[in-house]
């Protein structure tokens, strides 16, 4: 099997980035949850019409104003083409990590600690599946946390098993990524997800 070629990736910052780019990345089950599920927490996600999630996506990520200081997540272009998306932020802000099971068992934390951060969310656009870009994604999440004060970083992600997934169960993102980005295995909360984390 040949390696994909990701010779023209790039990624960015989501300030750096265009809305419509972004918009053109999250479709389907990701265009409706407009990454706000993470955040927001079922409650509120539920009862919030798409255009308002959409609404909070674009204050949050400040797409097409690269001066802007803050933003919640980096996109990925591929050939100048918008290919994908990582949501990442400080852990805390996450209104649906905070209510899961899954960060927290067996673990003495502080959900508030605002220097421990998370990826919360991994999308590839439809065309662009199945290169890899999870990886370079994680890599660079990573490094984006790193650049503003993180001191660790954590991911939660979907044991597979070489079974094949929907977008739905695996925005995630797959273990394999965190792994080769050196992230180790803090605990293994359910059958299926584990608890990742990496020390800045």
């Amino acid at each position: 099997m040949s390696t994909p070629d990701l010779s023209g990736l790039r990624i960015i910052p989501a300030n750096e980035a265009s809305w419509d780019d972004l918009q053109a990345i999250l479709t389907g089950s990701a265009g409706r949850c407009q990454c706000q599920r993470q955040r927001l927490g079922d409650h509120d996600w539920f009862r919030l019409p798409q255009q308002e999630r959409s609404a909070i996506l674009l204050a949050e990520t400040h797409c097409d104003d690269p001066r802007a200081t803050e933003t919640i997540g980096i996109v990925a272009y591929l050939d100048d083409e918008p290919a994908g998306w990582c949501a990442v932020d400080r852990r805390g802000v996450y209104g649906r990590l905070r209510g899961s099971p899954v960060p927290w068992t067996d673990r003495n934390e502080d959900m508030d600690d605002p220097t421990v951060w998370a990826i919360a969310c991994l999308v590839v656009r439809r065309g662009f599946r199945g290169r890899g870009l999870t990886y370079p994604l994680v890599a660079a999440a990573v490094e984006h946390a790193r650049a503003r004060g993180a001191s660790a970083i954590e991911g939660y992600p979907l044991l597979t098993a070489g079974s094949k997934v929907t977008w739905d169960e695996l925005s995630i993102g797959p273990l394999g990524p965190f792994v080769a980005a050196g992230f180790t295995e803090v605990s293994h909360p359910t059958k299926r997800r584990v608890v990742m984390r990496l020390a800045l």
